[in-house]
């Protein structure tokens, strides 16, 4: 499902909603069906304990829903933190490279407008994974010679103080960096995923069957049901992909955008 939507986006998105809502509706009507065969077959539809076992599911599954739910935003929360806080880090790491003389200074400042220039394209090349893996391939090279020049830098350098504060502003960016980097690739097991999924589409046989035995189809009731449980299930799953459907973190990209513009080239 992951990589169904990292590589189709809004296309994805889109067969993601149409099919869950339409094999939600199925199981909703092969409940139904279930009790009309029983009552062509001549003999007495199941009514005892379909009722418990039914309330049973439900309940496990607005559990599960709220268990996803929760982390899904959690995660969602800590991914807009991630962004500012590496903002915040480059900034500070940028702002310190005045403590190098000339010309290194300004080859160290080029070198880092570079790096940030390829953090920024690696999250605006999503959903195209090529261009992402470029642009982060490209991000890491810039990053190993932006630590290697300023070592070199600061040991020529007869202050301490590029050493005591230049280095530990770099080493945080890059941890900061990393740290984002490994939760957009946070998420919770597939089986999770997979339980949840399964929980709707048995609540679903379970509410047809049961429909179906107080009279006439009310599609009113059937469609609500079903547009309920597929539009939960896709916030969850749009909060764990915040940059590929209505859900983005994009807007907080404008905060290493201002960094970048305050960073002159």
């Amino acid at each position: 499902m992951a990589s169904l939507l990292y590589g189709a986006g809004w296309a994805g998105g889109l067969v993601f909603v149409i099919g869950l809502f339409t094999s939600i509706l199925i199981a909703l009507e092969l409940g139904r069906l279930v009790w009309q065969w029983q009552v062509a077959s001549g003999r007495e539809p199941e009514t005892t304990g379909v009722g418990a076992v039914a309330s049973a599911i439900f309940a496990l599954l607005g559990l599960l829903i709220a268990f996803t739910f929760s982390g899904a935003a959690s995660r969602f929360d800590m991914r807009r933190t991630l962004i500012v806080q590496e903002a915040n880090d480059i900034g500070t790491a940028y702002m310190r490279l005045d403590l190098l003389p000339q010309p290194a200074r300004g080859e160290l400042q080029e070198i880092f407008r570079q790096y940030l220039d390829a953090r920024l394209d690696a999250y605006r090349a999503v959903p195209d994974r090529k261009r992402v893996d470029a642009a982060l391939a490209r991000s890491d090279v810039l990053r190993e010679r932006l630590w290697t020049d300023s070592v070199m830098a600061s040991q020529r350098t007869s202050s301490t103080a590029a050493t005591m504060l230049l280095l530990p502003a770099l080493n945080a960016a890059f941890d900061t960096a990393s740290t984002r980097l490994a939760s957009t690739k946070e998420h919770p097991p597939s089986v999770i995923f997979g339980m949840l999924f399964a929980l709707c589409w048995i609540g679903a046989l379970f509410a047809g069957y049961g429909m179906a035995g107080r009279g006439p189809r009310n599609w009113l009731h059937a469609l609500f049901f079903v547009a309920s449980l597929t539009m939960t299930l896709y916030v969850i799953v749009d909060l764990e992909f915040p940059r590929l459907g209505l859900i983005r973190v994009d807007a907080f990209d404008e905060v290493l955008q201002e960094v970048r513009t305050g960073m002159q080239k």
